[in-house]
C-alpha cells in the first residue's frame, strides 16, 4: 500500500555522530535506574528459580498430575496481562502501576509460599505472573520516560543484563534451596527483596509525574472487556498446548477446540480494539512496515532463546545424564555470553545510532547455532555444546536490547506505554510457542520412535508413551525409575530416542531461525529521536523530531 499523502519526505538513515543535548543527570535519575535494576532482578529470579526445584515439590505434594501448571499459570498471567499495564500507566502514572505491580508480586509469593496443595501453589504462581507482566512492562516503560530513544539502547543493555543474571543464578537458587532447605524458600525470599524494592520505588519515582486519581471516571478509561477477551484467548491457546500430545492427542476435540478458539480470539481482540476509544493495543502501532516487522523480531527472539533454554536441559539430563541442577550450570555459557553482548549490543545502537545491522547480525546467528546443535548426541564433548552455546548467546545478546527501539522508532513518543506493553506481549507470547512448540514435537516424534523400538517392552514403552518422556527427563527420575544402570541395552535404546527426537526439535526451530532471519529484511533504518518527548520525565523536554517522523505521521501501512 502506498504511504499517506500527509507523509513527511523520506527519512534518512541515521547519522553516525550522536546528537543529544547535555542532560544532568543527578541523583534520583540513578536512584530511578537502580530502582528498576532491582524490581527487574526481583522478576527474573522467580521466572527461572522453580524449573530445578520441580522434583521437589511433586514429592513435596505426592502427585505429578498437573504439576506443568506450576510453570504454565505463572507465564499465562505474565503474557495475558502485559498489556493492560501499557495502558493503565497512561492514566494513572508509572510510579502507582508499579508500586501495584511489586504488591501484587509479593502476594502471590506469600500466597505460594506456605501452599498447602498443589492447587494453592498455583494460585499464587498465577498472581506472582500478573505482579510480573507489570514490573517488566514498567520497567522498561521508566527507562522510555527518562532517556531519549537513542540512549534506550544502552540503559535497557544494563537492565536486561540485570535481568539475565537473575534468571540464570535462578535454577541455582532454586536447587540449592530444594535441596540443602526447602523449596518453599523460592518464594519467602521474594518477601523482604519486595519490600526493598518498594521502598526504593516509592522515595525514588515520587519525583515522576502523577497521573489521574483512582476515580471511577478513570477506570471507565481502562479497557476491561478488550483484555478480557485477551485473557481467555491466551489462556485457550495455552489449555490446548499443554494438553495436546501429552494429556489429549492432538485429535482430540479437547484440543483442538480451545486452539481454535484462541487462535480466533486473537483477531477478534485486534478488531475489537479498532472500536474501542481508548484500545489497549491500538491498531496504528502496525501501522507501518518496520514496527510490524519489529513486533514479529520480538516475538520470534524470544520463541528461539525459550525454545534453546527449553530443548538443552532434556539433552543434558536424559543422555548426558545431568541432575536439574547440574543441567543449570550448564546452561551457564549462554549467559555468560549472553550478558556483556547485551550491554555490548545497546551501547553500539546509542553510539551508532543504527538498529538495523544488529538486528541483522542477530538473526544471522541464530541459524548457525540451531544447526549446529541439529549434531548433538551421547558422543557431544563439552567444548562442542558450550562452544554452540556461544553462537547462540551472541545472537540473543545482540537483539535483545535492539527490538525495542525498532518498534519505536517510527512511533510517535506518544505511543510508547502501548508499544512498550504490546512488544512485552509479543515477547510473552514468543515465551508460549517456544516451549510449546518443541514439546509438541518431541512428544510425537518420541511417542512413534517409543512405539517402534519397545514394542518388546511394555513397562518402558508405557512409561515413556504420551508425554511421558519428557515428563521423566525434565523430573530427574528417567534412569532409576526405568531401571537403565542394571540394562545397558535398554539405556542405549532410550538415549537413541532421545537423541532422534531432540534433533527433529532442533531441525523444526531451525526453520523459525530462518525465518526471524528474513523478517530483518523488512525493517527499514530510521533516525532516532535525541530528546524526550514524554509527559512522564523527569524533567519538561524540549521536543524535536528525528526524520523518522514521516512514518509517526502516517496511519496506513506503508512501506517504510
Amino acid at each position: 500500500m502506498a504511504p499517506a499523502k500527509n507523509a513527511a519526505p523520506a527519512p534518512k538513515i541515521a547519522s553516525a555522530t550522536p546528537d543529544m543535548a547535555s542532560q544532568p543527570r543527578g541523583w534520583r535519575f540513578w536512584a530511578i535506574m537502580t530502582s528498576m535494576a532491582v524490581a527487574s532482578l526481583l522478576a527474573g529470579l522467580d521466572a527461572t528459580a522453580v524449573s530445578t526445584a520441580m522434583p521437589s515439590i511433586i514429592k513435596d505434594f505426592g502427585t505429578s498430575q498437573g504439576y506443568v501448571w506450576i510453570a504454565n499459570a505463572y507465564l499465562l498471567t505474565t503474557t495475558a496481562f502485559t498489556p493492560i499495564f501499557g495502558q493503565a500507566a497512561n492514566i494513572f502514572g508509572r510510579r502507582v502501576l508499579t508500586l501495584f505491580a511489586i504488591s501484587i508480586f509479593a502476594i502471590g509469593s506469600a500466597i505460594a509460599g506456605p501452599a498447602p496443595t498443589l492447587g494453592a501453589l498455583v494460585a499464587g504462581r498465577a498472581i506472582q505472573g500478573i505482579g510480573c507482566a507489570g514490573i517488566n512492562t514498567m520497567v522498561e516503560m521508566v527507562v522510555c520516560d527518562l532517556v531519549p530513544l537513542r540512549e534506550r539502547g544502552k540503559f535497557m543493555g544494563f537492565i536486561f543484563a540485570i535481568y539475565a543474571i537473575s534468571t540464570t543464578i535462578g535454577p541455582l537458587i532454586g536447587g540449592a534451596f530444594s535441596t540443602y532447605v526447602t523449596w518453599r524458600w523460592i518464594f519467602y525470599l521474594n518477601l523482604p527483596l519486595a519490600g526493598i524494592t518498594l521502598a526504593m520505588v516509592i522515595i525514588s519515582l515520587g519525583a515522576l509525574p502523577k497521573g489521574s486519581s483512582m476515580s471511577l471516571s478513570s477506570l471507565k478509561r481502562v479497557d476491561f472487556a478488550g483484555n478480557t477477551l485477551l485473557v481467555s484467548a491466551i489462556t485457550s491457546i495455552l489449555l490446548a498446548l499443554t494438553w495436546g500430545g501429552g494429556e489429549e492427542p492432538w485429535s482430540s476435540w479437547r484440543t483442538i477446540l480451545p486452539l481454535s478458539l484462541g487462535l480466533a480470539g486473537l483477531p477478534l481482540f485486534l478488531l475489537f480494539e479498532t472500536r474501542v476509544p481508548e484500545p489497549t493495543t491500538p491498531f496504528r502501532l502496525f501501522s507501518n512496515r518496520t514496527s510490524l516487522a519489529g513486533f514479529w523480531c520480538a516475538f520470534t527472539h524470544n520463541m528461539l532463546v525459550f525454545w534453546i533454554l527449553f530443548v538443552l536441559p532434556i539433552y543434558f539430563q536424559a543422555v548426558l545424564r545431568a541432575s536439574a541442577f547440574r543441567s543449570g550450570i550448564n546452561i551457564l555459557p549462554t549467559a555468560a555470553v549472553c550478558m556483556p553482548f547485551t550491554i555490548i549490543s545497546g551501547g553500539i545502537m546509542t553510539k551508532l545510532g543504527r538498529y538495523r545491522p544488529l538486528l541483522m547480525v542477530g538473526f544471522a546467528l541464530f541459524p548457525i547455532a540451531i544447526g549446529l546443535f541439529t549434531r548433538l548426541n551421547q558422543s557431544s564433548t563439552t567444548g562442542y555444546w558450550a562452544g554452540i552455546q556461544v553462537i547462540g548467546a551472541l545472537a540473543i545478546g545482540i537483539i535483545t536490547p535492539v527490538t525495542l527501539p525498532t518498534i519505536l522508532t517510527p512511533l510517535a513518543e506518544s505511543d510508547v506505554a502501548v508499544a512498550t506493553a504490546t512488544w512485552a506481549f509479543m515477547r510473552g507470547f514468543g515465551t508460549i510457542w517456544g516451549a510449546a512448540i518443541p514439546l509438541a514435537v518431541f512428544n510425537s516424534r518420541s511417542n512413534s520412535l517409543v512405539a517402534a523400538h519397545l514394542h518388546d517392552n511394555e513397562t518402558a514403552r508405557t512409561l515413556l508413551a504420551n508425554g511421558g518422556a519428557y515428563t521423566l527427563a525434565a523430573g530427574g527420575s528417567l534412569y532409576s525409575v526405568l531401571g537403565l544402570d542394571d540394562n545397558p541395552s535398554l539405556e542405549a535404546t532410550v538415549k537413541g530416542i532421545y537423541i532422534n527426537s531432540l534433533k527433529l526439535c532442533w531441525q523444526v526451530g531451525l526453520a523459525f531461525a530462518l525465518l526471524g532471519f528474513l523478517l530483518t529484511f523488512l525493517v527499514k533504518e530510521l533516525s532516532m529521536r535525541t530528546e524526550l518527548e514524554t509527559e512522564f520525565g523527569l524533567g519538561k523536554e524540549s521536543e524535536k523530531k528525528s526524520d523518522g517522523e514521516a512514518e509517526r505521521q502516517s496511519t496506513s501501512i506503508s512501506p517504510q
